[in-house]
């Protein structure tokens, strides 16, 4: 129980964390709004704006940590439900991708890169078949939605990083350093999903699958998502998900604060 219960505290410290780190950011714009042109700063508000979405999402599932399939929640609340905390996460998970597509659209149309410029048109349509795939999977509890979900992640974040290379020698030399760190955090994050994410779902879906799992309907799942929590605060429970939810809750977060700030490259004339 202390093991879940440290866990969880340093999740709520972190998020309160965040959330001053957020403000803070939103008072740097507004300090340095007389610095930027119109379209840099309408840019950046974009960023603020997105990553309001993501800070906050992060913080709701942070305070109130669901484990989606098996239903088990630590706050005994409807708050904690697997609906409502999927609607937030969705929510979250949409203004971060669309975070990556406006930075790498700015960027690559600065830097005449048509590569980056296809791969920002493609993020948000995959990111939301994904959460079409985590959405099946948390209501009739097959993890195979999760793998697909997890690919698809992994495939944008590899697409990410595929543009960035592309980018790298056409940016300026100041902006190299900072691509490379980009480049470095987005294939660590490669290797991070199909070397540990999709085989862990993919090894509960088999599993399910030679238990002879009954999976339900998205009618039944709906209604067992929206009224069902199981409160749980062994560590056995909650084991699986305390690496992605410590990296996810707060490594992510910083780089969805940071991308308000991130310098970008001058247009070519």
């Amino acid at each position: 129980m202390w093991g879940v219960q440290t866990w969880w505290s340093l999740l709520c410290a972190v998020a309160t964390i965040n959330i001053v780190a957020w403000l803070a950011a939103g008072v740097l714009l507004r300090q340095r709004r007389g610095s930027l042109s119109p379209e840099a700063y309408a840019l950046r508000r974009a960023q603020l704006l997105l990553s309001a979405g993501y800070v906050f999402g992060c913080a709701f599932r942070s305070f109130l940590p669901v484990f989606d399939v098996p239903r088990l929640v630590l706050v005994d609340s409807w708050l904690s439900s697997v609906v409502v905390g999927r609607s937030v996460a969705t929510l979250a998970e949409l203004c971060f991708v669309a975070q990556w597509a406006l930075i790498l659209q700015a960027t690559s149309r600065a830097t005449d890169s048509a590569v980056g410029q296809r791969t920002a048109r493609v993020l948000v349509p995959l990111i939301v078949v994904a959460e079409i795939c985590s959405w099946h999977a948390v209501l009739t509890t097959s993890n195979l939605g999760h793998v697909i979900e997890e690919t698809l992640w992994g495939t944008c974040a590899a697409l990410l990083v595929l543009s960035l290379i592309e980018i790298w020698p056409r940016s300026p030399r100041r902006l190299q350093p900072l691509l490379l760190l980009w480049g470095g955090a987005g294939l660590a994050y490669v290797f991070f999903m199909f070397l540990v994410d999709v085989p862990m779902y993919w090894s509960r879906w088999l599993a399910d699958e030679a238990a002879g799992r009954h999976y339900l309907s998205l009618a039944h799942g709906l209604l067992d998502a929206s009224s069902r929590w199981v409160v749980s605060h062994r560590v056995e429970d909650w084991a699986s998900e305390m690496t992605w939810m410590g990296l996810y809750f707060s490594v992510a977060v910083w780089l969805s604060i940071a991308l308000v700030h991130a310098p970008l490259p001058r247009g070519r004339r």
